[in-house]
């Protein structure tokens, strides 16, 4: 995903503050949609969405803190940007400390915001790269068996073949076999790979 190919999304309940932060960032090239509230937003944003949100931290209804705690139920993962007064930073700081990756402060500056949300969109594209890598991990372990499964957690752990072998009450031959059924079936290319593959797709949790 490129800064072209993310999306902003503003949510605040004043539609002069809306305007204006998608002005600026719109003439960056990015793109932006606009919400007055938290349930309409919600009723766009779909669960692969890529980008950044920008939240009001207060606003009538559902406010900023509440959205957060939605999207977190949601399983959206969508970084997110708190738009804060003055007199609300500890409250953002809580926020931060929930999840967000950045609060301002009102009224925001050009740079100050633009910094934030390209430190955002980064984040965006490693979580999205994250999901991507484990999907694909856990999709070359679906084919494992539970011995093979047991086999290539204590490989990745450190154990040589014989205490794997000694653990799980086999030969050390057939603990060769599974490793080497393993390795085919994963791609995996040598055992660094092999753990990164295990991380990935969770089997070590």
């Amino acid at each position: 995903m490129t800064i072209s190919e993310a999306k902003v999304f503003i949510v605040d309940d004043d539609c002069a503050v809306r305007d204006s932060l998608m002005l600026m960032i719109e003439q960056e090239g990015i793109k932006v949609g606009t919400y007055s509230n938290g349930e309409d937003f919600l009723n766009a944003c779909c669960k692969d969405a890529c980008g950044c949100a920008i939240l009001d931290i207060r606003m009538p209804g559902m406010d900023g803190m509440q959205l957060q705690q939605e999207l977190n139920r949601r399983n959206i993962k969508l970084p997110i940007i708190f738009l804060t007064g003055h007199g609300d930073i500890p409250l953002s700081v809580k926020a931060v400390k929930a999840g967000a990756v950045d609060f301002l402060t009102k009224p925001v500056t050009r740079e100050n915001l633009l910094l934030s949300v390209r430190s955002a969109i980064l984040e965006s594209q490693r979580l999205i790269t994250q999901l991507a890598n484990g999907q694909d991990a856990k999709s070359k372990l679906a084919d494992l068996t539970e011995r093979e499964r047991e086999v290539m957690a204590l490989a990745v752990a450190g154990s040589p073949n014989k205490e794997i072998a000694r653990r799980l009450g086999i030969s050390h031959r057939t603990v060769e076999i599974h490793k080497s059924k393993i390795m085919h079936k994963t791609g995996a290319t040598n055992l660094l790979d092999l753990a990164r593959i295990a991380n990935e797709g969770r089997l070590l949790e």
